[in-house]
């Protein structure tokens, strides 16, 4: 768990039943300017998935300073001879209260603000393997006190809006997000969080 005055955030993740590690991997870390999440679901499940889901976090963990639309780059040659994998990045810029986010794959993001709306990016049909590839980074405004969510397909969700608009802590988001843990079918992973 993180908190600083601007964001609250956790992460949680739990493998496929009956593999040893996860496919999924998460990063997010923050500077007094921005904070920056991304998530990737190697594609598949075990050690493979493992090793591209992994690959990816080691990028943002060394660029995570330069905007999205850089990272997903490097992410995406990161993975040139690996399996693949679906990744979603995210910064928020604290000062200008903007959101920017690009995702290939089918990994899902939500935002939701005090004046009840929710925004929604659609996920973008694919993966990346290293190969050349056009990414759509699209900017959002947000307001205080908004919430987040961001989950990989392995998390099966109904309801977000009405989960969303009523959570009232992080440990209270973990309760009613892990209720959906028993039926997974694969990696099982979620970040959430609020924004100050």
């Amino acid at each position: 768990m993180n908190e600083t005055e601007k964001i609250q955030v956790s992460g949680y993740q739990v493998p496929k039943k009956n593999q040893a590690v996860c496919g999924d991997q998460y990063f997010y870390t923050h500077t007094q300017d921005y904070f920056v999440c991304a998530m990737a679901d190697g594609l598949g499940s075990g050690e493979a998935a493992f090793e591209a889901s992994s690959a990816v976090v080691n990028v943002v963990k060394s660029y995570h300073s330069e905007d999205v639309h850089s990272i997903i780059q490097r992410c995406n040659l990161a993975l040139k001879s690996k399996r693949g994998a679906a990744v979603a990045i995210f910064k928020i810029y604290f000062k200008s209260q903007e959101l920017v986010y690009s995702c290939v794959g089918n990994i899902n993001f939500y935002l939701y603000s005090p004046s009840s709306k929710l925004i929604y990016p659609l996920p973008v049909m694919g993966y990346l393997s290293g190969k050349p590839q056009v990414f759509n980074t699209q900017r959002f405004s947000y307001q205080s006190n908004s919430t987040f969510l961001f989950h990989s397909d392995g998390v099966k969700l109904r309801a977000i809006k009405g989960l969303l608009s009523t959570v009232e802590s992080l440990e209270e988001m973990h309760i009613r997000l892990r209720e959906y843990e028993d039926n997974r079918d694969d990696d099982f992973t979620f970040i959430g969080g609020f924004i100050h």
